[in-house]
C-alpha cells in the first residue's frame, strides 16, 4: 500500500468538501481577554477579538483563580508526579472535588483529565457494574458519549433528539427487568436547545433507569451557584450521574462525575481511564477549584447575569438584520449559513478584515447542510465589541449575497 498517497487522499477530501480546519495562532491576553493576537502565517501579528472561546465567564483570567493556582504552582511544583491511585492525590484534588460534591450536592465527585475522558470511562464502565445495561442515548449528545457507549459492548438505544414519545417507545419494548440508562445533555452546544430534563427523569422513575447528564456547556453557567440547568430547575436530585468539564464556564482545565459516594467509588475502582491516567497538576486542580467557589457566590451570579445580557443584545441585534439565527434561550448564538466553503469564507474574511474571531462550525460536528458561525458573547465582551461584529456580519451578508431570514427552526 502506499501509505503517503492514502493520506493525501483523506487530506485532500476535506480540502475538496471544504471540511479541511486549520489551526489560529492565538495569544490570550490576561485580563483583557477576550482581546488577544493572533500571529499570521508570515508571523506578522494582529489584534483581534475571540468570538467563539468557550471560556463563556471569563474565568481564565480572574484574579481568584490566577492566584490560587500561583500559589499552588509554589507551593507543590508542576505536576502530580502519579495517578490518583499512586501519589498523584493531593489536598488540591481532595478540595477540588468536595466542591464539586457541593455545587450538585451530590454525596462525591470524581476528576478525569477530561470531561471527554469522563464520559467515555464513565459510560464504558457502567456494564461493568450493571451487568446487561442497556443505554438510552439522545440522537444528538457528545462524541465522547457515543464512544463510551460504543465501546462498553452493551445494548444501546438512540432516540430521536429530545423526542419523549420515541424514548418511551424504546423503553416500553424492552425487558422490564433489564438495568437501564437515559444519557442526555442538559444544553447541546451547537443549537443551544434545552432537553426536557425533568420529563425525561419522570420516564426513568417510571421504567427504573438510571439518569446520566452531561452538563458540560451549563456548569458554572446556570442556577442559583452554577450548578447548571438540573440545578437552575431544582433537579439535580433526580440525575444520578451528572457529567462537566472545568476548561469552559470554570475557565481551567479538566472534567469531572458528580453521583452517590458508592458510584464514585465504584467507577474510581473500575474505570480504566481513570486508573491509568496522571492526574491533573496540582495548580490546576488549586485554580479550578477557586473558580467554582467564587461562581457559587453573588458575584458569581452578577457574572452570569451580565453574559445572559450580552447573549440576548447579540441575538436581538442579529434578528433585527435577518440573521438566520437559531434562539432557544441559552447562551449559545448560532448563525446559519449551510455551506462549508461559504461558512469557512466568513469565518476567513471576518478575521482578516475585522479582527473578529469565530471558527466555522461544518461536518461532522453538525450535519452536512446546517453548517453555522457559532458565537460565544461572555461577560467580558463589551457592548462597542458587540456593535463591531454585529455591522461586520451586515457587511459580510450583503457582500455574499446571503439569505436574510429572522430565526432557523
Amino acid at each position: 500500500m502506499d501509505y503517503l498517497a492514502a493520506l493525501d487522499q483523506a487530506i485532500g477530501k476535506l480540502h475538496e468538501e471544504g471540511r479541511y480546519r486549520t489551526f489560529i495562532d492565538i495569544e490570550r491576553r490576561k485580563g483583557v481577554y477576550p482581546q488577544a493576537v493572533w500571529t499570521r502565517a508570515d508571523g506578522t501579528e494582529a489584534e483581534i477579538t475571540v468570538w467563539c472561546g468557550n471560556d463563556y465567564l471569563g474565568m481564565g483570567q480572574h484574579p481568584a483563580v490566577l492566584e490560587a493556582m500561583h500559589e499552588a504552582l509554589d507551593a507543590t511544583g508542576a505536576g502530580s508526579g502519579g495517578t490518583r491511585n499512586i501519589s498523584g492525590t493531593t489536598i488540591h484534588h481532595r478540595r477540588l472535588e468536595a466542591e464539586l460534591a457541593d455545587l450538585h450536592r451530590k454525596d462525591a465527585a470524581l476528576v478525569f483529565s477530561s470531561a471527554y475522558t469522563a464520559n467515555d470511562a464513565t459510560l464504558s464502565t457502567l456494564p461493568k457494574l450493571f451487568p446487561g445495561l442497556i443505554i438510552y442515548s439522545d440522537a444528538l449528545n457528545h462524541a465522547s458519549m457515543i464512544e463510551g457507549i460504543r465501546r462498553n459492548g452493551g445494548a444501546k438505544r438512540i432516540f430521536r433528539h429530545n423526542d419523549l414519545a420515541h424514548l418511551r417507545e424504546l423503553l416500553e419494548a424492552d425487558d422490564p427487568a433489564a438495568p437501564k440508562l437515559i444519557a442526555f445533555e442538559s444544553i447541546y452546544s451547537m443549537d443551544g436547545d434545552f432537553a426536557p430534563i425533568e420529563a425525561i427523569c419522570d420516564l426513568a422513575d417510571e421504567f427504573n433507569a438510571l439518569t446520566y447528564l452531561d452538563e458540560v456547556h451549563a456548569v458554572g453557567m446556570y442556577g442559583p451557584r452554577g450548578g447548571g440547568v438540573a440545578e437552575r430547575d431544582g433537579l439535580s436530585d433526580r440525575i444520578d450521574i451528572i457529567n462537566g468539564t472545568l476548561g469552559k464556564a470554570f475557565g481551567v482545565f479538566g472534567g469531572y462525575i458528580t453521583a452517590s459516594a458508592k458510584m464514585v467509588d465504584a467507577i474510581r475502582s473500575y474505570a480504566p481511564g481513570f486508573i491509568f491516567t496522571t492526574s491533573l497538576p496540582p495548580a490546576v486542580a488549586a485554580g479550578a477549584a477557586a473558580s467554582i467557589a467564587f461562581l457559587k457566590t453573588e458575584a458569581g451570579q452578577e457574572l452570569r447575569d451580565k453574559q445572559q445580557l450580552h447573549a440576548r443584545m447579540l441575538k436581538m441585534r442579529l434578528r433585527a438584520l435577518g440573521m438566520p439565527i437559531t434562539d432557544h434561550g441559552s447562551h449559545i448564538v448560532p448563525v446559519h449559513v449551510g455551506h462549508p466553503v461559504h461558512c469557512k469564507a466568513l469565518s476567513d474574511m471576518l478575521l482578516a478584515d475585522y479582527g473578529i474571531y469565530v471558527q466555522p462550525i461544518n461536518f461532522p460536528t453538525v450535519p452536512r447542510g446546517t453548517e453555522r458561525l457559532r458565537f460565544t458573547p461572555s461577560p467580558v465582551h463589551d457592548p462597542k465589541q458587540i456593535d463591531r461584529l454585529v455591522r461586520a456580519m451586515d457587511a459580510l451578508w450583503s457582500q455574499c449575497a446571503l439569505n436574510r431570514s429572522s430565526a432557523v427552526a
